[in-house]
């Protein structure tokens, strides 16, 4: 009996003990909210305030190892634009990866004064015969982070930009006349014989005696990017 009597209290106070430690773990842990969450630190970089254009946030990272992009663009032999891109501590992520910010990998974007272009996975582009104007244009490259984010160095994107000029296509020389055509007037000494007055200069000369050719226009000059 003094067994039981002895053994009751103890296990009362290891409960109570217990139960106390419960309870304060309670009080002292945090339960996260989902905005808490939605804002949790990334492992890549710091997101900043600043957008692009399209209300992308920029990513910062350190110079050291950052993403670098330098833009070529040349005339090719058909009127169009050839755009060869040259990255370093950087390289393309295949179609379909995930939305996550992952160190030097993403996608460029490819800028014409500003309106988007196209995306790149690739280090070569090609922009039509046509698509720019006369004149001058900025062709500009923007790296961005697999979940949309700028990649972006002391506050700026990293992007390289190109200033190109279109000049205007020059007009197509007019036809010359083949020899013996229906615009050049025949001699009189190829007239048919006994065709009365074939020598004569105002038969030459009347109206109507020969067809007329109209020249051919210069082409339309719209400025079309050569």
């Amino acid at each position: 009996m003094s067994w039981s009597r002895g053994i009751l209290p103890a296990l009362a106070v290891c409960v109570l003990s217990v139960t106390g430690a419960a309870g304060c773990a309670s009080d002292d842990a945090s339960t996260p909210t989902g905005q808490e969450s939605a804002i949790s630190p990334s492992p890549v970089g710091k997101v900043l305030d600043d957008t692009d254009d399209d209300g992308r946030h920029y990513r910062e990272v350190g110079k050291k190892g950052a993403p670098q992009v330098a833009l070529e663009v040349e005339p090719d032999a058909e009127g169009g634009w050839d755009v060869r891109l040259n990255l370093r501590d950087f390289a393309f992520s295949p179609s379909g990866t995930q939305a996550r910010a992952v160190t030097g990998r993403g996608l460029a974007r490819l800028f014409a004064d500003g309106e988007p272009l196209a995306d790149l996975r690739d280090t070569s582009y090609r922009i039509p015969e046509g698509y720019l104007a006369h004149g001058t244009h900025q062709v500009t490259a923007r790296l961005y982070a697999d979940d949309g984010t700028v990649w972006a160095v002391d506050g700026k994107p990293v992007e390289s930009t190109a200033d190109i000029t279109a000049s205007e296509p020059e007009p197509e020389p007019e036809p010359e006349p083949e020899p013996g055509s229906a615009s050049e007037p025949e001699s009189a000494s190829e007239s048919p014989a006994g065709d009365p007055g074939s020598s004569s200069p105002s038969a030459l000369s009347a109206p109507g005696a020969f067809p007329r050719t109209e020249g051919q226009g210069s082409p339309d000059r719209g400025g079309k990017a050569s």
